[in-house]
């Protein structure tokens, strides 16, 4: 067994259900970042083509999500707003990662792992079609023609009476949303019935995408702490224990990016996979979509702190994959991707003398006045899409939750 791990992404105490999940969702994908069953030998052009499939996956919903955080941040719209992690929610989450990650361990030793995925893909079937919903709108808004008859709709449920009148759903959508929803819908029965590789896919590059999109670090250094608790997170779990291993073998769920090692054989059947935990491309993705926005801060019509964080994403990614398989050893992807991604633009800062403000950078300050802070656990408000905003974080893995604030649905750009 072979394999690379993920990260958590990080979640506050209030909010930290939806980081929770990012938690497991990482731990559990990077475990199982490369897999080779030991029954089957892969051919080099397989092996070659299912990792290099995998990076190019992986790339996808950073780059993208990276640009449509940028979008997002500047947004004037509710449904569009981030949810902002700071340096404190940065320092817990490691340890809110562990514990979630040693539960499920437990889970798993004491309960039916058959009833217990059975449940789990009821839940990441709604996640899936909700955040899939939300990857496809902005692509649905631009092949519908102008004159498509777009009516609006709304479907809205509270409790109480009078001033104590309390909303728990407020959807707001339109026809648009509809179509993505059924779209969505289809794939969703897809995996629930089939669990196709190719349907897992769909899901989990929803998932990173929206996790990269809408989870906004505030500032280098909350960055630099989360990935730094995440890097001793990650090699404690794979090298001192086999915890990771074994929930990530248990854990059926779209928390992974898998692709066929001997697919060059059997074709869409093919069932030897390797894999790459989401949480290795959500946990370096937000950091590098971060550094995209203090390029734009910077108004100098250049993306270089992005571009060599992005570039130092693949290395260290390469490097994850040359070591596990030259070794034929579980690796902690987060061991390689981390020095790379904070080093790489560091050491630009300093050639360029910058250094000082990329570590004095605000993101919240610059783009998002009253992003909002996780310290509550939200409700079930807003739009179809616009809630797998808040449930796509959690989307990664276990429990969920949604923003209290009343979202509307709105096309973002891509």
């Amino acid at each position: 067994m072979s394999e690379a791990e993920p990260v958590p992404v990080p979640a506050p105490e209030a909010a930290s259900a939806v980081l929770d999940a990012l938690n497991a969702t990482d731990s559990n994908g990077t475990e199982e970042v490369l897999n080779a069953t030991a029954k089957f030998v892969a051919t080099p052009e397989g092996t070659a083509l299912a990792y290099g499939s995998l990076v190019f996956m992986a790339l996808l919903p950073i780059f993208f999500g990276a640009l449509r955080s940028v979008s997002c941040s500047k947004s004037k719209n509710a449904a569009d707003m981030p949810e902002t992690i700071t340096s404190r929610d940065a320092a817990r989450f490691p340890i809110i990662a562990s514990c979630t990650l040693f539960g499920l361990y437990l889970f798993f030793k004491v309960f039916s792992q058959e009833y217990i995925n059975l449940l789990l893909s009821v839940y990441f079937f709604v996640l899936g079609v909700l955040a899939l919903s939300h990857t496809m709108s902005p692509l649905m808004s631009r092949i519908f023609p102008a004159s498509f008859p777009n009516k609006q709709y709304q479907l809205l449920f509270t409790q109480g009476t009078g001033e104590s009148k309390e909303e728990i759903v407020n959807y707001e959508f339109d026809t648009k949303n509809l179509v993505c929803l059924v779209i969505s819908s289809v794939v969703g029965v897809w995996y629930v019935l089939k669990k196709h590789w190719i349907a897992n896919n769909l899901f989990g590059l929803a998932f990173a995408l929206n996790g990269v999109e809408l989870l906004h670090l505030n500032n280098v250094s909350t960055g630099c702490i989360l990935l730094g608790g995440l890097f001793v997170y990650d090699v404690f779990w794979v090298f001192g224990t086999n915890v990771m291993v074994t929930v990530a073998k248990s854990f059926e769920a779209p928390i992974k990016l898998v692709f066929p090692q001997d697919l060059l054989e059997k074709g869409l059947g093919a069932s030897n996979f390797a894999m790459l935990g989401l949480g290795d491309i959500v946990i370096p993705g937000i950091f590098i979509a971060l550094l995209l926005r203090f390029d734009v801060s910077l108004k100098k019509n250049s993306r270089t702190y992005f571009y060599s964080s992005f570039l130092a994403y693949i290395f260290g990614l390469g490097l994850t994959i040359f070591v596990m398989h030259t070794f034929k050893h579980a690796q902690p992807a987060l061991l390689y991707l981390v020095p790379a991604c904070v080093g790489f633009p560091v050491i630009v800062a300093l050639f360029k003398g910058e250094l000082t403000e990329m570590f004095s950078y605000e993101s919240s300050e610059e783009v998002l006045p009253a992003s909002p802070r996780l310290s509550t656990f939200p409700t079930v408000s807003g739009s179809p899409a616009s809630l797998a905003t808040s449930m796509d974080a959690v989307s990664m893995a276990t429990g969920s939750s949604s923003t209290r604030r009343r979202r509307r649905l709105q096309p973002a750009a891509m």
